[in-house]
């Protein structure tokens, strides 16, 4: 991968479909993700979950399991050479994620879990925690002290909005200084924050729409880094079909998010 404009390394973008459902879209995905790399001189990292463990309903597509999960991941990082992010929902499952993954992301719901933040932190490698939808910025000084007490080095937060009365989210963009006060490294979710949780028929809905908004209004904040969750074909996506951007609309969120 030719990186022209290095100055954009230090950017922090993660991007990739919300779930695992076939190698073919995972793999459009990266090429096109490969494509903006070298255009751009960035280094957009790869997302996907190999198991959605807090879906709404029971009936709601999860992913392929974790086994097939990395072995798709694994086969994504040998073409294109893409550093990977994946979820982890369990102690268990980190140090098999860690043997694929770069980054290990511990979800919102799930960033109080003592175990779990500790068993990521010993595979070595970077740890990303989403900030609970109950939680305020001041609040994650002590996911981060577990993840750091056991042994992480390299710990990002993510900010992703708070709940707000009844099947809506409302983020308050003061988190962002505020988590940079905690760790040098945070990340704006901006696909999961235009969630509408349980809004349609047991499924997350959401407002594609202002994914962009999310993003610029981040940046003006601080934000070091974006997240979105992207798809060739978003609303035929098995997981957050409303919130996912489409995938060529990410170049140009991208060069404008690095002017």
């Amino acid at each position: 991968m030719n990186l022209k404009r290095t100055k954009n390394m230090n950017k922090t973008i993660i991007a990739g479909p919300c779930v695992i459902e076939t190698y073919e879209v995972l793999d459009a995905v990266a090429r096109k993700i490969v494509e903006i790399n070298s255009k751009y001189g960035v280094d957009i990292i790869f997302k996907s979950s190999f198991d959605k463990a807090n879906r709404t309903s029971i009936r709601s597509y999860r992913g392929l399991g974790m086994e097939k999960g990395l072995e798709m991941l694994a086969g994504i990082k040998r073409k294109y050479g893409l550093r990977i992010l994946t979820d982890i929902h369990e102690s268990f499952q980190a140090a098999p994620a860690a043997e694929v993954a770069d980054v290990l992301q511990i979800p919102a719901f799930l960033c109080r879990q003592t175990d779990l933040l500790v068993s990521a932190a010993k595979t070595g490698r970077i740890v990303n925690i989403k900030k609970a939808q109950f939680l305020g910025a001041s609040d994650m000084r002590y996911p981060v002290e577990k993840a750091r007490d056991a042994g992480a080095k390299d710990i990002w937060l993510t900010e992703r909005g708070n709940i707000m009365g009844y099947n809506n989210l409302v983020v308050d963009f003061r988190n962002i200084p505020g988590m940079l006060d905690i760790v040098p490294t945070v990340i704006m979710d901006c696909t999961h924050s235009v969630q509408r949780p349980g809004r349609l028929d047991g499924k997350t809905g959401g407002d594609r729409r202002f994914v962009p908004q999310m993003a610029m209004a981040a940046k003006a904040f601080g934000a070091t880094g974006w997240f979105f969750e992207v798809h060739p074909e978003p609303d035929k996506g098995m997981s957050d079909a409303a919130n996912m951007l489409e995938l060529d609309k990410l170049e140009g969120l991208v060069e404008e998010l690095i002017k």
